[in-house]
Parts: C-alpha cells; structure tokens; sequence
C-alpha cells in the first residue's frame, strides 16, 4: 500500500517546486512473537520469549512484554540493560526519536537489541499497515508521536488477544509522561510509569537503584531555594546566537584545576581565539560566563560512595575519581555494600534549589585497589571503547583459514622476492611496516616502506569500519591493549609477521647515496617478510663484523641513509624533544610491577622513525595533490610567544640563551644549550621544551589554509604507516588508492564536513588514549612504590611554584611534587620569585633545574586518589619538617597567576 503527501516548497530562485514523498505500508510485518500464527514467518525466527514468567511483577502477574516510550528509553537506558527486564518492544517511532536526540542511547539501545539473551525486538510500527498514524491538522509533531506509540501498543494487545487468549499475554505501556499515561488508560492500554513497574519487580529490589532521579514529566525535580540562576531556553539561546549576543562553543574544564575552563568558540577559524576564565597579562583575551546550555555531554562517572551519617538513611553522597566533577547525590539500598568499592554512577539533572545534582547507581566494578578494577576504571575515565567486538562487527571477518586468492593480485605488485624485514618493540604482534633496502643496476637505491593494507579487510560503512571509526585509536597501557580493530585482524591477518604472505601498501623511492630523492611510487602490493627483528636484534646485525646477510646488508643501507635524513631535518628546523618514557619489568605470576626504568633508544628507533616520517610526507603530498578539498592530513601549530616563557626564563637562570622566534631558531638555541658541569641540562631544557608545545591534530585540507608541522618543520604531513592502529591512517590509505588507480572513492570520502566531523573524534580519541596512557603508567608506579617501600633518589627541579617543587626522577623517568606546606602546622617562610624562577624558602633558594635529593613514598591516606608522596632529603632546610599527610593538600600556582584569578 502506497500513501503519499504533496507540498510545495519555495526555491531560492523565487519559484515553486512541487515536493511528493512516498510513504510504503505493508501488512506481512511480524509482531516478533514466536508461535504466532497470525504472523506466521513474517519476522526471522523468534524474538521475543512466549512465556516471560521468569519476571514476576505484582502490578501485572500474568507473562506480558514491555513497550516503552521516547523518554524510558532515553532516561532509564540503565534499568533496560539489566539482565531482568527482557521482552521489550522498540518501537520504529521511539528509535528514531532517540536517534535524533542522543547518539550514545541511540548506540546503547541497538547494542541491546543485538543481544539476542535480551529478546528486544525492533517493531517499524511506521511502515505497518495497521499502526501507521498521520499527523493531523494542528497536530504538533511529539504529540503525533505519542499517539502512534499508543497506537502501537493498543494493536499489540488486540493481536496478542488473537493469538492466544488462554495465556492473557500482554503488553504493558512504559511511560513517564503523565497525560500520555491518562491517556492511555482511558483506551485501554495498561500503562504504568517506569518507577512504578521496576518497584513491582519484588524479584529484584536492587534494579530501583538503577532508575534515573526524574519527575514525572522527565524534568528534574525543582522546589525550594533557589541556589542557582536559571540557564536561558534553547529558544532565547538561538536569537541570541543569531543576533551575534551569545557566542557558541565547546566548554573544556581544565583537568589541572577544575576552577579554571576553557570555551573553544565554533565557527573560529583562528587557532588561538578562544574564551578563558584566566586572563594572560601579556596576551589578553576576553572572559565570559556561561549563559545557557544546548547540549550536555554527560557521561556515567567512576568514583567511592560516601556513605551518609545518618541511620538507615538511602541518600549518599558519590565522589566521583574525575576532581572537575562535583559529588552526586543517588538513592541506594546497598551503601553498606558499596562502601570501598569503585562503582558507576550516572547523573540525571541538577535541581536550581541543591548543591548537588542528583544521579542513580549503574554499576559496581570491584574493590578499590585491585588491578583488573582501577584499569576499568582509567578507561571509563577516559571514554575508552573497550567492550569485546559485537558479533555485527566479528561476522565481516575472514573465515579461517584465509589466503591470498588471484582476485586480490588484481591491480597489486607482487614484491615477494624483497628482502624485506621489520623493526619493532620486544612482543609486539601488531606489525604495521615493514623495510626493504636494496642497490639498482644504475647504482641508486631503492628503498621501500610497506605498510599493512588494514583497508582490504575493512570496507566503508560496514559495521566493521564504523565501530573503528568510533574507536579511533588502539590504546597500549602498562599490562594491556585495547585494539581498534579485532585481534584476527591487529595480531594476525593484517600484521606483517615474517614468513607469510601479507597484503600491503607500499612507498617505494629510488634515492641516491645522499639519500636524495629521484623518483617516488605508490602501489597496493603483496610481500614476504623475512625476519622480524626488535630493535635490539636490529642494531646488533648492524652492529656486528660478522653478519654480511642480505638482511644486514639491507638494515645497514636504511640506518646509513636515515642518518642523511635525520641530519637534513635537523637543519631544515625540526625539533628533537625528550620525554621520559617509563618501561616496567613485570613479575611473570603476579604481574605487579619489579623494576621501573626508562625506556632506552638505540639508532635503529631513529632509522625506523625517520623512514615512516618520509613516506607519511611523501602520502600526504600525492593525496593532497589528488584530493585538494579533502586530504586528511595532520598538523602541529606552532605556539603562540608566552608559551616560552618559562623555558626562556629556566635557561636564562643557568646563563644561557633559547631563542623562540622560528622553529629553527629554537633547535639551534637548544643545540647550543650544553655544560660541562652539567650534562643533564640539556635534556631537561628539551623536555621543559616539550611542555610549551601545542597538540598536534587531524584536519580535513578543504576546512584549513594551514598546514604546518612545526615540531617536524615540514609544510605538509599526515599519517599513513598505522592503519592496524589509527583509523587515520585507513582513511589516507583509502584516499591513496583511488589516486593511485588501486581502489573506488565512496561518496563519505569527498565530503569535506563528514571528514571534518571525523577528525574532531579522531583528535579527541587520540587524546583521551594518551591520558589514559598516562593514568596507567601513574598507577602501574603507585604499584611498584607500595612494594618498595621508602625509597631516597636524585632528582632535577623542573618547575618552582608558589607553595612546591615539581621535580623529575631521571632514574624512573617520574615526576612528582614535593610540598612546604600542611594544613594545621605552621607554615614556613617562602618567597616566590617569578622572573628568576625561583623559590625561596626560609634561608634556602631553589631554581630551575636544581639538583636535589628527595624521599619517595605511597600516600595511601586518600583511598580515592592515592599518590606518590614526595619529600626533600637533601639540602635540609633548618626548621623545616617533612610533610606526613598530602592527602589535603593541592599544589598552588605562583602567585602572578592567582593575581590572574582574581581579575
């Protein structure tokens, strides 16, 4: 059956175009039931159980199935995870709102409905004959909706009727939305709030915990004093925006210190606009305050209940892990449960009239301390993806055991017969490259890079390639890896291990010795690697006066002329910085944490880096050239002047000159920065050097007239040699090969907003991977110390503050911070220098780059954040005593920056 509407819409032109949409109905759509036979095979297999008896409810004991509404499943998507409630009805017209209004619900509620033990079925009520409902005149578009969900439900309870009215199988209506509720009843429908169905289930009292704090209306709960001022309606917000009053844009809280944020304005194409609530003396920029709000980015928090004082009281007090997060206040039975375990809880409004929102238990991950429980937690922390591969996404794989067939030779080069070989990490099994090195007839080189063809297994679209997309990014932590893409893929298929076939991508240069470059070709191609070596392994063939192999003889062609290419970016202005970078020896039983060092590097790191950067250079200039509107690449801005000026003002203190004004000059100044008496200096000035950098993103080149690498002084870049771990890389690969004639473009591929739509989660999975990184490498220390004990190391002063010393361990490669100050003591004398830097404290001066002595120890007195405690041993300040309780101690900035404050 055919329905159709016609209107008329007016063109920018001036006329009049005549708009008809077509709208199908059919009647062969199944109610999801097994064994109804009126439905017969309409639906593929049984959905939904036909008899739930398993769920006893007091309100409606007989089996029934749930049907909810928009606002159930966008508020309660908590309670509708748990394993007791099954049987629920989605209906077409639900989904779609909730699609429309929450992604993330939209995600979650299609992941349940996969999960065949849940038996959800998904009823396209808008395209049944019988459910179907058009709008009416005067009829506004949620009540329409409303009535089409009543519709819907009442159509299954007659249908249910039909096919088994000895067993009074039901369907019960699930809505917060009171009239809707009257409504409802009054046609008949049975029809009960969420509150009160989920109190009827005396099977499971624990699932009220998990019931969103909503009123009736799905409003927060409002009465009382008013503590806050009221956010404007999205209507006044829009005018505003519009008229140019109100600026929009993305709110940021610092994760150093919550009382500080940063509002990124959209549409600002200037890399360094943007609204603080800090005021730089030197470079002013505007404040503001916070008006209203379009869009929250709420998420459910890790964190420890603080269970209330009061007898038998079931309102607690959550602290959340995240310190830019206020407590939240939840409703729970289990406190006593709960106390000293990490649990989930997520936030459902914060009423005008309390201190704290109010929010519902989720979820309860185990003790406080445990290993496998606080990387569950740094992982939700960050907004990790890490849930197993659904089975969508696992059937797109290749059916084992998989090789190579004629059809994939197809527009590919088979360059089997290379002496190619890989260079990696001791036990990595993800091997995206690989390297070849060889002399030509005519005397040049020809060096190849190979890189996995990650792109052949994932197609755009498929549920594979959308659910790598959504994860942006493996994510390597201290005993664990969270692939991007499933293991068959990362460790096996798409991993070029030696002695097998592999597909690959390759950037093939004739160079000569001088490692110039004559001629440079991309091709889809098929090798063998011939040994996979670890950087050591590597250095030692090259190292060696014995080992002449065509595998040796091939590293020693890649590290000579890797040398050339290092030297020639050196001078064209890249910078070489240092971060210490932490290796822990792990016990083979109990996999705590033995030994803690920092990670060393040997020319063969250098040799593999330098070839990936030139074939990531030579990528991004052939897709740009092909793609001008829609290459992505990668840039690095340079920083803005006032970034430098605690590294200008450090090296300054020790008499030396660091230069700022170009990349260039920056490299040079730290080239030239060395001394005798102290050789750690450089290094440290490069690490501080480090910390004045901007971040580095993903951009689409139609969206951006700057394409800068600073840090790497090369006008262009991307990323292409990871594609087993950065979705990037798959996209540039798929551009690559349509300019290389090797693959079809796809319409997603050349639209320059969806490709910038990307790169915006792109950059902020790659950033959350590396905090995530960070936390594990923090907690994997706090493991070691508590082993250790009390432990007394050399350390160097990296910055003074007001009140602190943050110092960095060479040894361990950590930094940490030793305080003057403790609550309820007295304090000592200390003056803060500014412009040398310097702290002064009693009779005694610290500067930058001090060498000092220092105590290290667990503080385990906060159970919530414990940390690694520091105290200074050496020199001994007269009169001064070590602190014993950091627990309530925050490190203070100098006090030019609370001046800033105060502004």
């Amino acid at each position: 059956m055919l329905k159709s509407r016609t209107f008329l819409k007016k063109t920018r032109a001036g006329g009049v175009m005549k708009i008809v949409r077509e709208h199908y109905l059919r009647d062969d759509i199944g109610c999801g039931a097994s064994g109804c036979a009126a439905c017969g095979s309409a639906h593929e297999g049984p959905v939904l159980e036909p008899q739930p008896l398993d769920r006893v409810s007091s309100l409606c004991p007989q089996p029934h199935y749930l049907l909810p509404d928009t606002n159930v499943l966008l508020h309660q998507i908590d309670v509708l995870e748990d394993p007791a409630i099954r049987n629920v009805i989605v209906l077409q017209t639900v989904l779609q709102e909730v699609r429309n209004r929450s992604a993330p619900v939209y995600k979650r509620i299609r992941d349940v409905t996969n999960n065949q033990e849940k038996h959800f079925y998904t009823f396209t009520n808008e395209h049944h004959r019988e459910t179907y409902v058009e709008q009416l005149q005067g009829e506004t578009s949620n009540d329409r909706n409303d009535r089409a969900i009543r519709v819907a439900a009442k159509w299954y309870n007659e249908h249910l009727k039909k096919m088994s009215a000895e067993n009074q199988l039901r369907v019960i209506f699930i809505t917060n939305d009171r009239k809707n509720k009257e409504k409802a009843i009054e046609e008949g429908i049975p029809a009960f709030t969420c509150e009160e169905y989920v109190k009827s289930l005396t099977a499971n009292p624990e699932l009220i915990d998990r019931l969103a704090c909503l009123s009736e209306e799905g409003n927060e709960i409002d009465s009382g004093k008013i503590i806050f001022s009221e956010h404007l309606p999205l209507s006044k917000l829009q005018q505003g925006i519009k008229s140019g009053a109100y600026l929009q844009g993305t709110f940021r809280a610092s994760r150093e210190n919550y009382l500080e944020a940063t509002v990124w304005v959209h549409g600002d194409t200037e890399d360094n606009k943007e609204l603080k609530t800090a005021v730089s003396e030197k470079m002013l920029k505007p404040t503001g305050r916070v008006v209203g709000i379009i869009r929250r980015n709420w998420r459910p928090y890790c964190g420890m209940l603080s269970k209330s004082d009061i007898k038998e009281s079931r309102r607690h007090l959550f602290t959340p892990a995240d310190k830019r997060i206020p407590r939240i206040r939840i409703e729970t039975r289990q406190a006593s449960t709960l106390e000293g375990q990490r649990i989930i809880v997520a936030i459902d409004g914060w009423p005008r009239n309390s201190r704290y929102p109010n929010g519902h238990f989720v979820k309860n991950l185990g003790e406080v301390g445990d290993k496998e429980t606080e990387t569950e937690v740094l992982l939700l922390e960050h907004d990790v993806p890490h849930q197993p591969f659904s089975q969508a996404v696992l059937s797109l794989l290749p059916k084992m055991p998989w090789s190579i067939t004629e059809k994939d030779m197809k527009n590919r080069e088979d360059l089997r017969h290379l002496c190619v070989c890989s260079v990696d990490p001791p036990g990595c099994t993800d091997i995206d490259d690989a390297l070849h090195c060889r002399e030509l007839e005519n005397g040049n080189l020809e060096v190849g890079v190979h890189i996995a063809d990650v792109s052949y297994f994932i197609r755009p679209g498929n549920a594979l390639d959308q659910e790598s997309a959504r994860r942006g990014t493996t994510v390597y932590l201290c005993e664990k890896r969270i692939d991007m893409v499933p293991e068959l893929l990362s460790s096996n298929l798409c991993s070029l291990r030696s002695n097998v076939d592999r597909l690959a991508f390759s950037c093939i240069w004739e160079m000569n010795h001088n490692a110039e470059i004559l001629k440079t070709r991309f091709t889809k191609s098929v090798i063998n690697s011939k040994a996979s070596l670890t950087y050591a392994e590597a250095q030692m063939r090259i190292d060696s006066a014995t080992m002449n192999d065509s595998i040796t003889t091939s590293l020693r062609g890649l590290n000579k002329l890797a040398k050339i290419l290092k030297k020639g970016r050196i001078e064209n202005g890249a910078l070489t910085l240092s971060s210490p970078e932490v290796r822990f020896h792990m016990d083979s039983e109990t996999h705590d944490p033995i030994d803690l060092q920092t990670k060393e590097l040997r020319e063969t790191n250098s040799m593999v880096e330098e070839f990936m950067l030139l074939a990531n250079i030579s990528v991004a200039k052939k897709i740009h050239e092909e793609f001008p509107e829609h290459a992505l690449l990668r840039k690095h801005p340079a920083p803005p002047p006032s970034n430098y000026e605690i590294l200008v003002k450090a090296a300054k203190s020790k008499n030396l000159e660091i230069k700022t004004d170009t990349a260039k000059a920056l490299a040079d100044s730290l080239d030239r920065a060395d001394s005798l008496t102290f050789p750690y200096l450089n290094t440290l000035l490069r690490i501080l050097a480090t910390r004045c950098m901007m971040q580095a993103v993903y951009f689409c080149s139609g969206m951006d007239t700057d394409f800068h690498h600073y840090g790497l002084a090369s006008p262009i870049y991307t990323h292409f040699t990871s594609p087993i771990r950065r979705y990037a890389d798959i996209i540039v690969h798929r551009l690559l090969a349509v300019a290389v004639g090797a693959d079809c473009t796809y319409p997603e591929l050349t639209n320059k907003h969806k490709l910038a739509e990307l790169c915006k989660n792109l950059n902020f999975r790659h950033k959350m991977a590396q905090y995530a990184q960070r936390a594990s490498v923090a907690f994997h220390t706090q493991l070691f110390f508590k082993s250790k004990g009390i432990v007394s190391e050399e350390a160097y002063i990296l910055f003074v503050r007001k009140n602190a010393l943050v110092v960095l361990i060479p040894k361990y490669g950590l930094e940490g911070t030793v305080f003057f100050e403790e609550k309820d003591k007295p304090k000592p004398r200390l003056t803060y220098d500014d412009e040398i830097p310097s702290l002064k404290i009693e009779d005694t001066v610290f500067h930058i780059f001090d060498k000092v002595k220092v105590k290290i120890m667990l503080d385990s007195s906060n159970l919530q954040h414990q940390k690694i405690r520091m105290s200074l041993v050496e020199p001994q300040i007269p009169g001064i005593s070590v602190p014993t309780d950091t627990s309530n101690m925050d490190i203070s900035e100098p006090e030019t920056k609370k001046k800033k404050l105060q502004k």
